[in-house]
């Protein structure tokens, strides 16, 4: 999921800033991809200087592959430290988002209280977010966006990549709400009310501010009924009524609920047996078991029926 605000203003900026602050006026070359550069020693001003221009010109591979040739060369140095961050910063303009991701990680593992640390964490956190994929595939790179984002507003939070990262942050849970609800909505549609309703009581507990939690409300609504409480059927109706009162989704909880209304059931004397002695569940007697034993029993095959589970619409 690329999203028109990952390219920021202030992600461009900050990149820009970093160039400018380690420019050089010598010049150098280097061949196509980062298999194809031989390690030939070269001083740190010409290896920058050439990455730095191969990034000017949009060469992000080759850009890359030089700023690391610049740690490998002169790792001591202070340009090293600059140029992990510059590579990240290419492989992500390339797209290669797994090798960005890597030296940012990098960066932060040899100099985690640098001051250009907040942007190896943003970097971290882009490269993740820019791979989330949509909601009928697996979630966990969308995890991993939320963790590292996370991270990044609680080590630096008055920041302004913390500002942007929140933003993605809310993204991010509406994201992974959206995947809840499409489980949801598959077991729903195959009768298994409890693995559905599990999913959509998800949504509403962890996801209550995302998008999704009106539909969640409503489908609660459903699986609560299928399940036999209705009181829990208008528990979820009535929350839904309280916060959402003019979505479509308040409308359906509500008309279901009317389709439904309470059964009284009558109070129990007390002394008197739950279960009627006379009734169809109370216990047999001798004769009774003898004659039923007399029958031939149906074959089941170990199947079984669910005849009262409504199927409410989708």
């Amino acid at each position: 999921m690329r999203t028109p605000h990952a390219r920021s203003p202030l992600f461009r900026a900050t990149a820009l800033a970093l160039i400018a602050a380690t420019a050089f006026t010598t010049a150098g070359c280097a061949k196509r991809g980062k298999s194809d550069i031989p390690y030939i020693a070269r001083d740190v001003g010409t290896l920058y200087t050439t990455a730095r221009q191969r990034l000017d010109n949009g060469d992000y591979k080759v850009a890359a592959a030089l700023f690391d040739e610049v740690e490998r060369q002169h790792p001591y140095s202070v340009w090293a430290r600059r140029a992990q961050l510059m590579s990240a910063f290419s492989y992500y303009l390339a797209h290669d988002y797994t090798a960005s991701i890597q030296s940012a990680q990098r960066f932060l593992s040899v100099h985690p209280g640098n001051r250009d640390a907040p942007y190896a964490y943003y970097l971290v956190s882009l490269g993740y977010y820019e791979q989330i994929s949509d909601v009928t595939r697996d979630q966990k790179i969308t995890q991993q966006a939320l963790d590292s984002l996370g991270e990044l507003t609680r080590r630096y939070p008055n920041t302004k990549y913390a500002a942007d990262a929140r933003l993605k942050i809310d993204l991010v849970r509406d994201h992974l709400a959206g995947k809840e609800m499409e489980i949801g909505r598959f077991y729903e549609r195959r009768g298994l009310w409890l693995a559905a309703d599990g999913r959509f009581r998800r949504v509403v507990e962890n996801y209550q501010t995302t998008t999704h939690a009106p539909e969640a409300l409503m489908r609660l609504t459903e699986t609560s009924l299928a399940l036999g409480v209705p009181d829990e059927a208008r528990k979820s109706a009535a929350v839904l009524g309280a916060n959402y009162p003019g979505s479509q989704w308040y409308e359906r909880a509500y008309k279901l609920s009317q389709e439904h209304p309470p059964v009284a059931v009558a109070a129990i004397a007390p002394g008197q047996p739950i279960v009627p002695l006379n009734s169809a569940l109370s216990i047999p007697t001798k004769s009774k078991e003898i004659n039923r034993d007399t029958r031939a029993a149906p074959v089941t095959n170990g199947s079984s029926t669910n005849p009262g589970n409504p199927n409410p619409g989708q």
